[in-house]
């Protein structure tokens, strides 16, 4: 599998009446995610509430993304839990419901025992058990277990380990992974403050939550840059960067969401313990979508 483009990671609807998953919204934002060359989509990941998510659930939205979408685009599915047993099990599992990659998370629980040597006996374990490639995902943000350049490298080195989302937001780290997966891996930006310079030192493409209200900007930025057109690649760049700081970092999975709401999209409520947003942040929200020119003014709440 070539890791390449922009990947969307996207948000979950639920249903208000039931609290389950709403399989329904869920296919009606991929057809309209699907009118842009997206590489493809990951269920389960950060902004898609994984871990508050059942098993089965995240099956359930892997099998509707591969029943909406077909062949268009690639389905990888975050499979990442604190055992090891548990992790090489819904993965198996989301293999079989359509997933073309895992998303693999490292266990952070027992931070203090998550030792490289931990971590490399974990991985490895669940790279020989997936029936299919696997993606390692460094998220410190979340994950307070970082998975180092030297274990990446050796990792990279396994046969179905085919790349890494590095959500750091710290460019020098962006450039030493690209460094040491080199031709071994496929590295892919997990910031939308950073696709185009990801791109420019290396990185293949990006999983970019700032894709989901902005797919356009955000395939043009990579259509740009892979066909020489740096300055259209910047602008763009410019439109999306902010945009991810003041929504996707600022206010996280209930603005982003929001935000959705307001595009006309199913963005709902957060599964509980997250809350929806407060008036402050659906203002700094709907402030943030008229600055980046998809929502009109007179469209914003109060406008």
């Amino acid at each position: 599998m070539k890791l390449e483009g922009v990947y969307l990671p996207v948000t979950t609807p639920f249903d208000p009446a039931r609290g389950g998953i709403d399989l329904e919204a869920f296919g009606r934002n991929l057809r309209t995610w699907s009118k842009h060359p997206v590489a493809g989509y990951v269920i389960a990941g950060s902004t898609g509430e994984a871990p508050l998510l059942d098993e089965s659930e995240i099956v359930a939205l892997v099998a509707q993304a591969r029943d909406v979408i077909g062949d268009t685009a690639a389905v990888l599915a975050g499979t990442g839990l604190e055992s090891t047993r548990a992790t090489i099990r819904l993965g198996q599992a989301a293999a079989e419901a359509g997933a073309e990659a895992l998303l693999v998370r490292p266990p952070s629980y027992y931070k203090g025992q998550m030792t490289p040597e931990a971590l490399r006996v974990h991985f490895l374990e669940v790279a020989d058990s997936a029936p299919v490639p696997v993606v390692l995902y460094h998220v410190p943000k979340f994950v307070p277990v970082g998975l180092e350049p030297e274990l990446v490298a050796e990792l990279a080195g396994h046969d179905n380990i085919i790349g890494i989302k590095d959500s750091s937001g710290d460019i020098h780290g962006l450039g030493t992974l690209c460094s040491v997966c080199a031709d071994r891996a496929t590295v892919l930006v997990g910031a939308g403050t950073h696709l185009y310079s990801g791109l420019e030192i290396g990185a293949a493409g990006g999983i970019v939550a700032v894709g989901l209200l902005a797919p356009g900007a955000a395939t043009g930025v990579f259509d740009a840059w892979r066909t020489g057109r740096g300055s259209e690649a910047g602008r763009l760049q410019e439109r999306i960067g902010p945009l991810h700081k003041r929504v996707i970092g600022g206010t996280g999975v209930p603005g982003v969401k929001y935000a959705l709401d307001l595009l006309g999209m199913a963005g709902g409520r957060p599964r509980s313990p997250l809350i929806s947003p407060s008036e402050a942040v659906r203002s700094e929200v709907a402030d943030a979508l008229v600055a980046a020119g998809l929502l009109g003014r007179d469209q914003a709440p109060g406008g």
